[in-house]
């Protein structure tokens, strides 16, 4: 029943959908960062809920950081965040305590707890607790920026529309990180919110990719065999809620490939080493190479949708039929962008702790 992740910077996750408050506690971050309350404000906006396309359930998220800064830097010592439940309709979930919502962990968390989890609103797995890893993840990502490291995610696609590829990737994350709705041709938002808010007059949901670009890493970092960078990330990224999918590079595309059209093939330039392609996503042997590192995210549809669905009264073992009522998401990969950016800040903030020390990210 662990809720912690990392070996040199811990995150650890607090809280249910329904309950007083959520958190994150961060342990292992040295002193000396700076720690932007304004920054984990409008990370925490770019979660939150966006009209006709998110859920009517609208958390103002004012969160509360309890201990581990002064003055506004680190203390070395945990931080501790508290952001309170202030919109819960806990009674929108009672009517249906022992029906298993299809796709949702409620019969899986029930044969785990033994009945004694937090049902309501699907408890500590709602997507709900993912707000505390933005709050968390917004001090990550300002350290590894103050050390040139960017990140930025952009909706590669949601349905059968497709973004624009990344381009100039400095220019077009700093560009992603001040947009809502993170895409890189902005005429695609419109047509991506415009088929989202389709599907949910259908009483449907819908999902998509998450593109991830990580710029400036040094070369060198990540440890074999089991502690890959790409085992790290993806274990880390598998733990929000709705991604079922992870690929970095073209890995899919490679299966149908030869070695000679996705080998990246070293060069020299200006004294620096880059590879001429980077259709494996910046990483070797697990280990970074120094160009960009790139995945993807593969994005469910948001399980909660309005139609009538078959399935179990787990409390009766009989067959039943669901229509649940409550405020759900039509998609969720707009907000998941923000997540996923700020769970990769922590476990890049966790490797490189790692290889260079804690007092590096300082």
């Amino acid at each position: 029943m662990k809720n912690t992740f990392g070996q040199n910077i811990a995150v650890t996750i607090y809280g249910e959908s329904h309950g007083t408050a959520i958190g994150v506690v961060l342990d292992g971050l040295a002193p000396g960062i700076p720690v932007d309350e304004e920054f984990i404000r409008s990370q925490l906006t770019l979660r939150r809920p966006s009209g006709s396309i998110s859920t009517a359930r609208q958390e103002p998220d004012p969160f509360q950081i309890f201990s581990g800064v002064y003055e506004g830097k680190t203390t070395g010592t945990p931080i501790s965040i508290m952001i309170p439940n202030s919109q819960t309709r806990s009674k929108d979930y009672s009517a249906t305590r022992a029906l298993a919502r299809p796709g949702h962990a409620d019969y899986t968390a029930y044969c785990k707890y033994h009945g004694f989890e937090d049902f309501r609103g699907g408890g500590h797995f709602s997507g709900r607790i993912t707000a505390g890893l933005v709050a968390g993840g917004a001090i990550a990502i300002s350290a590894l920026k103050a050390k040139n490291i960017l990140i930025g995610t952009h909706v590669k696609s949601c349905g059968n529309i497709q973004d624009r590829a990344f381009q100039n990737l400095e220019e077009d994350i700093q560009n992603l990180n001040q947009k809502v709705f993170a895409v890189l041709d902005d005429g695609k938002a419109e047509e991506m919110q415009n088929k989202i808010r389709e599907t949910a007059e259908q009483k449907d949901s819908i999902g998509g990719i998450l593109e991830t670009a990580v710029l400036n890493l040094p070369a060198g970092i990540g440890e074999p065999w089991f502690d890959t960078v790409e085992g790290v990330l993806s274990h880390a990224l598998f733990s929000i809620p709705a991604v079922k999918g992870i690929q970095f590079g073209n890995a899919f595309d490679m299966v149908n490939g030869f070695g000679s059209e996705y080998n990246d093939a070293f060069r020299m330039q200006n004294d620096k080493v880059v590879t001429e392609t980077n259709h494996n996503g910046g990483i070797n042997g697990g280990i970074t190479n120094g160009m960009p590192v790139l995945f993807q995210c593969a994005v469910k549809p948001t399980p909660s949708i309005y139609q009538a669905q078959n399935t179990i009264d787990f409390f009766k073992n009989e067959n039943a039929v669901l229509e649940i009522k409550g405020r759900h998401d039509p998609a969720v990969i707009h907000r998941a962008r923000v997540v996923v950016d700020s769970v990769t800040a922590l476990v890049f903030c966790d490797i490189l702790a790692g290889r260079y020390g804690t007092d590096w990210l300082a």
